[in-house]
């Protein structure tokens, strides 16, 4: 089996990086934790992930977009300019605490993420999910199911 694959979770609530953490590493993976937009930021740096699952609303209602917008900048001097083809799943409640709606064909400049992930998680759903992006190219963690 190859090396494990690193996941950052970046939310401000405990309990969802848990309901996240745990069956992230059941499966195999190894996982970093951020619980704030610049913490993750800072974490990116330090951890080096191969998948990020980003919050949206944290300390302000838009704080994931703008974590998402600086991984995903242009600019080649950015210090995460390494790290911008690092899939991003969106983990986030807004669909059921606001009236924005995104669908992946078109938002693409408002909310730069390979993926939507509602909650409450579903851990079988979230290991699929997650399997799908880092699995294509590795034997990845065996699927218990």
């Amino acid at each position: 089996m190859g090396e494990r694959k690193t996941i950052l979770i970046i939310d401000d609530d405990p309990d969802v990086l848990e309901a996240m953490r745990l069956p992230l590493e059941a499966n195999g993976y190894a996982v970093a934790v951020a619980m704030s937009g610049e913490g993750g930021l800072a974490k990116v740096l330090e951890c080096e992930p191969d998948l990020i699952l980003l919050d949206i609303m944290m300390f302000t209602p838009t704080e994931g977009f703008h974590v998402a917008h600086k991984l995903r900048s242009d600019d080649p001097n950015s210090p995460y300019a390494k790290y911008r083809h690092v899939p991003i799943l969106i983990v986030t409640a807004i669909h059921q605490v606001t009236a924005l709606r995104f669908h992946f064909e078109g938002d693409e400049g408002l909310l730069p993420a390979d993926e939507f992930i509602e909650k409450p998680i579903d851990p079988a759903a979230l290991i699929e999910k997650v399997g799908r992006f880092l699995n294509a190219d590795s034997g990845g963690p065996v699927d218990s199911a």
